[in-house]
């Protein structure tokens, strides 16, 4: 079996716990306005790829992965979920760390035994909720967050640690209430183990104007370190209400 990948990046630091091969996989489903990667949208294009041959791209740099491991990012890695979980079990076969970035978007009671055989290889989930309204995630992404929602609520079911992410853009989910009511979700959750809250940047712009693409956020200003910093610090409060 083979999967189809955009690229890897051999030394990643930012997705999950020490110092990681990042495999980004190609097709995604969903339409952000912030996407940063537009160019893994459609299956075209792109490299295939054996789960060997990852992984002995992993061997290469082993010495630095000791404390890391193995991202599968994208895109959307559920998108090729069959060959993901191939990579993920020959990955636990040596004893590698094995962590899923992932929006959830594809998730649905009627695949449980599918994600359960993902769920049983994969060490961390790392989910970008991308917004807790429900009408605003359909503006912002072209769907609805229910399966996210309902992904994040299965994996507390197996008790997987999840860390969650999200991306703050001004006039977007920049905003208390949006923050406090996203605080107040993920407080039932006690497999939560990490939140990072991401600054929205426009340095796709480029990208974009490289694949004959207009840029879907046009002159949106950036967020801030700052921003970033005091919608986290409202979100974690949010949860700590929940939880007294």
């Amino acid at each position: 079996m083979t999967g189809h990948i955009h690229s890897i990046e051999s030394f990643g630091t930012v997705d999950g716990p020490g110092i990681r091969l990042v495999v980004f996989f190609k097709g995604c489903p969903m339409r952000c306005l912030y996407c940063h990667n537009p160019d893994t949208w459609k299956m075209s294009g792109g490299i295939d790829m054996t789960a060997e041959e990852i992984l002995d791209e992993y061997e290469k740099g082993k010495s630095f992965y000791k404390s890391g491991g193995i991202t599968a990012t994208g895109g959307e890695p559920l998108m090729q979920m069959e060959f993901l979980t191939e990579l993920f079990t020959k990955a636990k076969e040596r004893g590698i760390h094995t962590c899923l970035d992932t929006s959830g978007i594809l998730f649905s009671e009627e695949r449980a035994a599918e994600f359960d055989a993902l769920t049983e290889v994969c060490d961390l989930v790392m989910l970008d909720i991308k917004h807790i309204d429900d009408a605003e995630h359909k503006k912002l992404t072209e769907h609805s967050n229910k399966a996210v929602l309902e992904y994040l609520a299965y994996l507390a079911g197996k008790d997987k640690p999840v860390w969650i992410r999200h991306v703050v853009v001004p006039d977007i989910t920049l905003d208390d209430n949006y923050l406090e009511r996203l605080g107040q979700y993920l407080a039932r959750y006690r497999n939560i183990q990490a939140l990072d809250v991401l600054p929205y940047h426009s340095m796709a712009k480029k990208k974009y104007s490289e694949l004959n693409m207009e840029y879907p956020l046009g002159d949106t200003p950036d967020a801030t370190n700052d921003d970033a910093a005091r919608a986290r610090k409202i979100i974690i409060e949010s949860m700590k209400k929940e939880l007294w």
